[in-house]
């Protein structure tokens, strides 16, 4: 399983980066208006210095045409850009015109099976359940990327699952044993990955025991 880090701060990108973890990124409009940047092609060139991996950006418009006519502008930002299209009968229109011509796309605001067999059928790159969101609301998240993964395996659709709206480290491991190809995770959840108060404890004492040696 491959991990995306999902997020627009460039901080965060760079350091993890360093980490040689991540694969790529995934953005969308609020995470980009976190950042307090009104200028989201520039946002996703400088991501695509740092990051040499898929790179969502997300387009905005809601009627077909002007969707299509976005996402192939978006999709011009830089050889990294998967375009995020959002569920809908006009996304579903668009991914289908963008899959014929080579465009990467990733079906985003996905919730459930049958929206995201809709994305595969009509040749979406990605497929991205939210998680989170669906947890929030008394439903099993981790369970649907599971029957995704299900479905698209049985029936040997190329379209990868991409977990999203990841909370915490355990929807990671949860991610992992569902099968889905990537999970695109916030900083804070990565960094979380990283520590364990064992490991912790192990270098301290690793530490205090090679200092009392070299007093001896």
């Amino acid at each position: 399983m491959r991990i995306f880090l999902d997020t627009a701060n460039i901080d965060e990108i760079r350091q993890a980066a360093r980490l040689g973890v991540i694969s790529g990124i995934t953005t969308n409009p609020s995470l980009v208006a976190k950042e307090k940047r009104a200028d989201m092609k520039a946002v996703i060139q400088e991501i695509s210095t740092i990051v040499d991996g898929p790179i969502s950006a997300e387009v905005l418009s809601l009627e077909p045409k002007a969707m299509i006519e976005e996402a192939r502008e978006v999709s011009l930002w830089s050889p990294n850009v998967v375009v995020k299209i959002p569920m809908s009968a006009s996304g579903l229109e668009t991914i289908s015109i963008l899959s014929k011509e080579g465009i990467k796309t990733n079906l985003t605001l996905c919730f459930s099976l049958n929206q995201a067999l809709l994305g595969a059928i009509v040749g979406a790159t990605y497929v991205s359940p939210f998680v989170g969101r669906l947890d929030d609301i008394s439903h099993d998240g981790m369970q649907l990327v599971g029957e995704i993964v299900k479905v698209f395996d049985r029936y040997k659709l190329p379209t990868y699952v991409c977990a999203a709206s990841i909370r915490h480290p355990l929807h990671v491991i949860e991610a992992a044993k569902a099968g889905a190809h990537v999970a695109t995770i916030p900083y804070s959840v990565l960094m979380q990955m990283i520590k364990h108060p064992l490991t912790d404890i192990g270098i301290s004492r690793f530490t205090e025991d090679w200092q009392s040696i070299q007093k001896s």
